[in-house]
Order: C-alpha cells, then structure tokens, then sequence
C-alpha cells in the first residue's frame, strides 16, 4: 500500500492495521487507526484497557515487538518517512531524539542500580555526544525545568530514592533532554495521588508552551484530561470511534461510547447514588462482533448497527464518528 504525508501535521498515523500473533493464530488489534497531531497540539487518546492505546503509541516507535506482529496496512508519517518502513537503525536515531516516550510505570522503567543523573545523561549522550561531565550538567537542567529541587544534588540518589512523582518528573526529564519534537506519555498519572496528577498535567502544558513540543498523552481517564487535551481521539476495541476538540467532545459527544465515558467519571457522580457504569465488556481481539464493535454494549442500538462495518465519518465542525445513527442521537455530555 502506498500513501502521501498530509501538509501540516508532525505526526500523522494512517489506517493503520496491526495484528498479533496468539495461541488462536493471527488476530487484529489495530483497526484502521488514523489520526494526526499538529505542532505544538496536545492530542489525547482515551478508551478503557483493551482499546488499543499503548500498542498505537508504540507502534510510532517500532517498538511492538516485530517477532510477534505484523502491520497488514497503513502509515505513520513523520518528518516526511513512514516510521512503519525505517530500518531499525533509523528509528533509534529517533527515539529518544525527536520523538521521546514517558512510560507508565517509572520504578520499572528506570534501572535501580544506576544514579537518575546517568540514566538521564546516557540519552544526550546517546544523540548528542560529549563528554559525561557536559551530560550530567544538562540533565542537572532538565530536572531543575520539571521541577525537582536542589537538582544537582539529586543527580547522584537512584531510583528507589525518589518519590513516585519525583521519578515521573525525572521520566519527563529524560524523554525531554533532547528537546524532541513529540513527546508521547502513555498514562503518565496512573499511579499518582490526584494532587501530583494535576502537577505533572500542568507541567505538560507548560512545556509544550515553552519548548513547542506536540504531545500524545493517554490515559483512560477523561477527568484528568479535560483541561489538558486540544484534540481528544476515543479508541474502543482497536478502533477510532471519535474525534473532536476538546470542548466540544465534553459538552455534546458523538458517539454512545464517549458518552458512556464522560457519565462514568467521577467528577459526574451524585453523592448517595451509583456511579453509571458501562455494562458488558471489551470484546476479545479474535470474537469481535459484526458491523459496530460497540453495539453489544450500546443502549442506542439499532438492527442495522450489526449489519456491516461502519466507517470513521465526518460529522459536523470537522468532528468524526464512528455510529450510523450520530446525525439523530442527541447525546448527554458533562453537567
């Protein structure tokens, strides 16, 4: 399959289709992803475990294991180059270097046994050269910019000797020390208290304003999101089902399943009652229902949503949706 980068974007990932390898043999676990990211644009992908997030942001970096999956169709244009074609060598020149990752977990993604100040400094080095002494100072820097205290100092304790958001912060601080481009933090606020959450939110968006970095941030949490996010993307079962500025996705969602999001967060709830909940389950990758991968769940549900695929559309203001009934369902958006 050939493709054309769209003008315009930093990222733009194209119907993008992955396939995993299991014990039932290959089955699909990218749909016909597509999306892009401006520059200096927070773009926030949501959905609930399952949906496909992680395995879209790693495919940007080639880093879904190539032993164990396959791309059946589609692009990811970057700097003119589809990412999904680069060799391996290519691609580390990128990691790390113009387009960084902050991963969910910290205490697993950074190595006990060395300083923060190495793990930090081996990235620069790895891009930029130099010597160790030039290294450490820059990462003395970019630990001061996200905020850590007595940076210096704090160059030389490892890990274990941090705290959960402190490390985040040092997580943020290695994916930036090469001032990248996009910046991709899969669910970087799980494991927070809400106060950190609402920090490491606030830290993001200040240093896409000063460094003009676009960034993918995802999460399956609307909440934490709401004042983050230019563009929201809701993936369900490997799937875009929607797209829409921020604003407008709260306020009128388009698609039953944004809306079963919104009323399930807990800034929504009614003290004394029941929190709404979506019912059923995400389905599994190889018994995925026919025509709307939603519509088992879905209380708007017709007999023609399980008749045949239905595609990713444009609706109204340039939004896009994936339900055939979206231009006469009048959906419930945040009180």
């Amino acid at each position: 399959m050939t493709g054309t980068e769209p003008s315009g974007s930093l990222l733009s990932i194209e119907d993008l289709r992955i396939d995993f390898v299991t014990d039932r043999g290959w089955v699909n676990v990218l749909n016909g992803v597509s999306f892009d990211i401006g520059k200096n644009e927070i773009v926030v992908l949501v959905g609930e475990s399952g949906s496909g997030k992680t395995v879209t942001s790693l495919s940007v970096l080639g880093l879904v294991p190539r032993a164990h999956s396959r791309k059946t169709s589609g692009h990811i244009w970057y700097d003119g180059k589809d990412l999904t074609e680069l060799p391996i060598g290519e691609l580390r020149d990128i990691r790390g270097n113009e387009i960084s990752m902050i991963f969910q977990e910290p205490m697993t993604s950074l190595n006990p046994a060395f300083t923060v100040g190495d793990q930090i400094a081996e990235a620069y080095r790895r891009h930029r050269g130099g010597k160790k002494k030039a290294a450490l100072a820059r990462a003395a820097e970019m630990l001061d910019l996200v905020g850590i205290p007595n940076a210096a100092a704090r160059l030389r304790d490892y890990p274990h000797e941090f705290s959960g958001g402190m490390r985040q912060r040092a997580m943020i601080a290695m994916a930036l020390i090469c001032e990248p481009r996009l910046l991709i933090a899969d669910e970087p606020t799980t494991a927070l208290d809400v106060t950190v959450q609402a920090q490491i939110v606030e830290l993001l968006i200040r240093l896409r304003d000063e460094t003009g970095c676009g960034i993918l941030f995802i999460t399956h949490d609307l909440g934490v999101v709401a004042e983050l996010a230019d563009k929201v993307v809701v993936m369900y079962a490997g799937e875009v089902v929607e797209t829409s500025v921020a604003r407008d996705l709260y306020i009128q969602p388009k698609h039953p399943y944004t809306e079963g999001l919104l009323a399930a967060m807990p800034q929504q709830g009614v003290r004394g009652e029941e929190l709404p909940t979506i019912p059923g389950r995400t389905p599994e990758p190889w018994s995925m229902p026919s025509g709307c991968r939603f519509g088992p769940r879905c209380s708007h549900a017709v007999e023609e949503c399980g008749k045949a695929v239905i595609p990713l559309s444009v609706v109204d203001n340039g939004r896009s949706c994936r339900c055939c009934r979206s231009g006469d369902l009048a959906l419930g958006g945040v009180r």
